[in-house]
């Protein structure tokens, strides 16, 4: 398909340059391969995209190699999809996936396994190569995934962007008596129409049902004065956006005016807190402060924030680095993270103000410029 967007694709060169990092971490470990599932570090890493089956396809790194794993009978469709060049292994319907990794990878070496790796294929490995022989890649994947290149962040931007645009259409589409259907359908419709592959997930609550952060069963329809909530997102060249905005469509509802102030004034924190070298704990703590000094939580209590401030995003929606309670990990630099510190009231509303921060050399910057209040979703 042709390339219709101004912002360009990760290219070839961008992911030799992360085999060779990856090689890097190997060799440094000690470890004779890392083997790639069909995951979002295979795509990370090789540019395959391929999904889970109950036949194994994924790709082995070692230092010197980078060697498919297919079913024979798919190794005519993996030719056509974009991909570094490699070595292609096939194995047969009656064949063992595991004994091939195992013979190409030989007689010694701990092999790292992909943390994405499907349950069967472990304990096929492990019948194989024998469990002391089996490591934990998940940590050097996550150190080099975390760490956003510039191309990665100018795609998440642009799609950020798609996304912000959509959501100020929809916005402009509200008014009572609409079905949640019917926005969801007309979101979806309008992240196409920007050149997205629909909306990767939408949620569209309305009232009480806002209370509920991933939304209610059923379809709603919004009501004269019903708070409204959208969280919705796209792809663009694998890499996501995911934005929320929560307001009502006429001011006068002065407890939800207050609560909207005071999720603003936290997300605000979160943003104030980013700073490299920062623990990503302390981004959630920040959060949980103000709420307390509002008289909202402690901890997870409700009225107050239930989950924690944000989560990383790349290739998937929900990665590291997690903006929670406990995690030490430093910012640094190249970083992308979620800001949305949603403060519920049960069975009342609940607001998500979500916008997202990356982090550079001269510390965070937003995606997307925050909400400006709770009757006008957008900045300007």
């Amino acid at each position: 398909m042709t390339w219709q967007h101004p912002v360009p694709r990760i290219t070839q060169e961008e992911r030799q340059l992360r085999l060779s990092k990856l090689r890097q971490a190997l060799e440094a470990k000690g470890l004779a391969g890392m083997l790639l599932g069909p995951s979002e570090s295979l795509h990370y890493f090789t540019g395959l995209v391929w999904h889970v089956s109950e036949r194994f396809l994924g790709a082995l790194v070692t230092p010197s190699g980078l060697y498919y794993i297919v079913p024979g009978f798919e190794r005519s469709r993996v030719e056509t999809l974009p991909h570094l060049p490699g070595d292609i292994l096939e194995w047969q319907e009656e064949e063992s996936s595991a004994a091939l990794v195992a013979r190409r990878l030989g007689g010694s070496g701990t092999l790292a396994l992909d943390d994405s790796m499907p349950l069967y294929f472990y304990h096929a490995l492990a019948a194989t190569l024998g469990t002391d022989r089996l490591a934990d890649g998940g940590p050097i994947v996550r150190s080099l995934r975390r760490i956003k290149s510039p191309a990665e962040i100018a795609l998440i931007r642009y799609a950020m962007g798609l996304t912000l645009d959509v959501h100020r259409q929809a916005h402009a589409l509200m008014k009572p008596g609409i079905r949640a259907s019917e926005v969801v359908e007309f979101i979806d419709r309008k992240h196409r129409e920007a050149g997205a592959d629909g909306s990767t997930f939408c949620i569209v609550s309305f009232g009480a049902a806002t209370s509920l952060p991933h939304g209610a069963d059923g379809d709603q329809i919004l009501a004269d004065g019903d708070v409204i909530l959208v969280d919705t997102g796209c792809r663009i060249d694998g890499y996501h956006s995911d934005l929320t905005r929560t307001y009502t469509l006429e001011s006068g509802n002065e407890a939800f005016e207050r609560a909207w102030a005071i999720e603003r004034e936290t997300q605000q924190a979160v943003f104030d807190a980013a700073r490299l070298g920062a623990a990503c704990s302390s981004l959630d703590d920040a959060a949980r402060a103000v709420l307390a000094r509002h008289g909202l939580g402690p901890d997870y209590r409700l009225p107050g924030l239930p989950h924690r401030a944000g989560h990383g995003l790349g290739l998937e929606i929900h990665e590291e680095p997690y903006i929670v309670r406990g995690n030490s990990t430093p910012l640094a630099a190249g970083m992308c993270f979620s800001n949305e510190p949603m403060v519920v009231f049960p069975a009342a509303f609940g607001i998500r103000l979500e916008d997202h921060i990356y982090m550079a050399e001269d510390g965070p910057h937003w995606f997307t410029q925050p909400a400006k209040g709770p009757t006008e979703p957008f900045s300007d």
